[in-house]
């Protein structure tokens, strides 16, 4: 649980929600079937590095028979998790390409019937970058990321996120302007620890603000028009 109470999933539950989810599967379609998870976002963060202690949902890629969701209800329905405690809407979203079956990578293997995969890297800062949220962990996950990789002597370049960007989205027409401000000044300047405390910083009031605002103004907030909706509150908060 969050401070708040809210569920949240942690490296150390991961693996248990999953590992129950492989046992559930194994039960309705026998020892020999098989199925595959591709972890992104959060859940991909929580498996491969060690900066975020949570996060509030699990995205992922499915690819399974139609009875892995009787599965998901039934871990869900046995740890009291959400509706949609893993979210294969992911796949509607921008940030989905069909090559992340490609470019994924093994994670583990649980019951001998569901492998699992996340993204990592480059490839997992380039679907960030696609999204671009500043009231989520998109841009701070970018920078813990990027300083991980340069703590074991693997620093990123930008011409590895580029291949990335190229390789996923076929090029950075639909990467948001300032997320590719973004990228290219947070590889300039480096300092990332220092930088990481800011950056989330800013996610975290950006988060309080829309909640705010969403409670103020019910059924107002779009992608569309988030931005706009938090650079206006952030200039009311600051005064400019």
């Amino acid at each position: 649980m969050s401070s708040d109470g809210t569920l949240v999933f942690t490296k150390e539950n991961l693996d248990c929600y999953l590992k129950e989810l492989a046992k559930e599967f194994r039960k309705l379609n026998g020892k020999s079937a098989h199925a595959e998870i591709i972890l992104v976002g959060g859940a991909a963060v929580l498996a491969n590095y060690g900066f975020r202690e949570m996060t509030a949902d699990l995205d992922a890629v499915i690819e399974a028979a139609s009875s892995m969701k009787d599965a998901i209800n039934r871990v869900r329905d046995k740890f009291s998790l959400p509706n949609g405690w893993l979210n294969a809407d992911f796949v509607h979203t921008g940030s989905y390409s069909p090559e992340l079956t490609e470019i994924s990578v093994f994670y583990k293997t649980f019951s001998n019937v569901l492998e699992v995969r996340t993204v990592k890297a480059e490839y997992l800062i380039a679907m960030k970058l696609r999204s671009g949220r500043k009231y989520k962990n998109d841009l701070s996950d970018i920078i813990g990321i990027l300083a991980e990789h340069e703590k074991s002597n693997l620093c990123l370049s930008f011409d590895s996120i580029d291949k990335a960007v190229q390789k996923l989205y076929g090029g950075w027409e639909k990467v948001p302007e300032d997320s590719q401000k973004f990228i290219k000044d947070v590889l300039k300047n480096g300092n990332y620890r220092v930088t990481y405390d800011l950056i989330a910083e800013e996610e975290k009031m950006a988060k309080e603000l829309l909640i705010q605002f969403e409670q103020d103004y019910p059924d107002t907030v779009r992608e569309s028009n988030v931005n706009d909706i938090l650079a206006s509150l952030k200039a009311k908060r600051t005064g400019t």
